[in-house]
């Protein structure tokens, strides 16, 4: 039988090299022949940090790192289910506590290696360690990985799991060479992370051959990929992609406006209807996942030891209180942007749905300060990305909209990287944040903003042990109508905790010269190139 389970990372456009999801796919349809070979120039707004599955929480290395590693199941299109991957059937028994995987014949690494059951339980074992990365509780139901044979690993559990199998979907799970991994130089698991990300080796369809921090990465093909598309034809199409790093919005347009890159990402909203206009181009709204929000440092003191005004609860709610969302999504996203409702996106399974949340009332907001003790305002700051206009655009009306209330915020511009390193040292006040989520479950977005262990809340030091204990008993929670109350318990006390400041939900937007074509981008953010090409015509 033709495997048909090489077509699941190319599935959402039909009208894109022919794909789209394996339930709506018409294979009568016609396609023009997608063009073989040739370089792919995209645009990026920051450059990756580390390119290890198990060490990364950024979505600068998450969104590409399928392109060089890949794991056991894939997500589908709607980023709410899985498919078979890197294992082309999976099996339960003994009550759920026992998974049974069976491994994709042939799969080669990209220095030509065959993948090894060996491989998988290395990754494995090594992605649920309770000292490695930020994301081990994802796997925290695995009490081991065992090999049934060279075909077959068998998952032996402490508990039925309801969110394993999207967990086996998700990036840190991604399968690596243990013998070349372990054999890479570092005193710790970390330190070998950062080294071999450096040059790293993978399944995907793409393998990185160049990495020049800030400036590019060029990424070549995979001469061993599995992967083939509907015709047979052995993917990817392209034989190089130069991703080009370029923070400041304004010159990435200006650079695929003049020809100069292929595509760009994280095109501003206030700019996508002139994208539109433009014949030469291809604006895209890819559904998504995306949530945007500022996040309030809650210590009682900040990192230089000054007392921090947002410790109180009343004062966080105020700062809520006193941001009009609909007016940011009108400037920012020109109206292609919603409330939030919850911390989570409104596709994200089990979040509550309650509407909208901290309905713009600035007389409420000076109460809550009167309240808390600062009837007369106080100062704070917010990081913001250098040259990012959504970013510049939402901190700027709040700046204007805490001011109405007393609060006089102060902007700080950095880069991508002195960004996130302050933000992981937990050193700043307040800070322009973005997520998407990587399972077909609430509970990654959950362990990573209310979950107080994984990273403490954002880095927030915000903390609840009945989140943290509602948390873990939904991780064993089968029964789905229990599960959904415990959620929705947990998201009713962070509302009220206001770790955060609300903002609204919006769709990727990409675009692309018109001869470019088989991009595919799905909800949970993941860029898949190998079903792209560049039409000579």
């Amino acid at each position: 039988m033709k495997d048909t389970l090489s077509l699941t990372r190319r599935r959402m456009l039909a009208a894109s090299a022919g794909f789209t999801s394996l339930a709506t796919l018409n294979l009568g349809e016609a396609q023009a022949a997608p063009v073989r070979g040739g370089k792919m120039i995209y645009a990026r707004y920051a450059d990756s940090l580390e390119l290890d599955p198990v060490w990364t929480d950024a979505n600068v290395d998450i969104w590409i790192s399928s392109s060089i590693y890949e794991t056991l199941l894939f997500p589908t299109a709607d980023g709410l289910g899985v498919l078979p991957g890197l294992a082309t059937k999976w099996a339960y028994s003994d009550g759920g506590k026992l998974l049974s995987l069976t491994l994709r014949p042939g799969v080669k690494f990209s220095d030509g290696a065959a993948m090894t059951a060996e491989d998988v339980k290395f990754s494995l074992d090594r992605a649920r360690h309770p000292k490695n990365g930020a994301w081990n509780e994802m796997l925290g139901s695995i009490d081991s990985v065992e090999i049934a044979s060279a075909e077959i690993v068998l998952l032996k559990l402490k508990r039925p799991d309801p969110t394993l199998l999207p967990a086996l979907a998700m990036f840190n799970t991604g399968i690596l060479p243990k013998a070349k991994y372990e054999a890479t130089p570092g005193a710790d698991d970390h330190a070998k992370a950062k080294a071999f990300a450096e040059k790293t080796l993978g399944t995907g369809p793409f393998m990185m051959t160049a990495w020049t921090r800030g400036q590019k990465m060029i990424f070549k093909r995979n001469p061993h990929y599995w992967g083939k598309d509907k015709d047979g034809v052995a993917l990817p199409y392209l034989d190089e992609i130069e991703f080009q790093i370029i923070p400041d919005d304004a010159t990435r347009m200006l650079k695929l406006k003049a020809g100069e890159v292929h595509g760009s990402e994280f095109i501003p909203f206030s700019r996508v209807k002139e994208m539109q206009a433009d014949a030469n181009l291809r604006m895209e709204l890819w559904p998504s996942t995306a949530v945007s929000y500022v996040v309030l440092m809650c210590k009682e003191t900040l990192k230089g030891g000054a007392k921090n005004p947002l410790a109180d609860k009343k004062v966080r709610q105020a700062l809520n209180y006193a941001v009009n969302k609909d007016a940011i999504i009108t400037i920012t996203t020109q109206g292609l942007g919603k409330p939030l409702q919850s911390f989570m996106s409104s596709v994200t399974p089990l979040n509550i749905l309650g509407g909208p949340v901290y309905k713009y009332d600035p007389a409420k907001a000076k109460a809550l300060l009167a309240e808390a003790g600062f009837a007369g305002g106080f100062e704070a700051k917010c990081m913001i990305l250098a040259g990012n206009q959504n970013h510049t655009n939402d901190l700027t009306a709040i700046q204007q909209m805490l001011g109405q209330v007393g609060v006089k915020l102060t902007l700080e511009q950095l880069d991508n990287p002195s960004k996130t390193a302050r933000y992981r040292a937990e050193d700043f006040q307040m800070n322009r944040g973005g997520w998407t989520d990587d399972i077909a479950d609430p509970s990654e977005i959950a362990s990573y903003f209310a979950y107080s262990p994984t990273v403490n809340n954002l880095h927030s030091g915000w903390k609840s042990d009945k989140v943290n204990d509602l948390f873990m008993q939904s991780q064993a929670e089968n029964d789905i109508t229990k599960r959904r109350a415990m959620y929705k318990e947990m998201q009713t006390i962070y509302i009220d905790e206001a770790p955060i400041i609300f903002l609204y939900e919006t769709p990727y937007p990409v675009c692309w010269r018109k001869n470019v074509k088989g991009f595919v981008q799905i909800p949970l953010g993941n860029n898949f190139f190998e079903g792209a090409y560049v039409d000579k015509a």
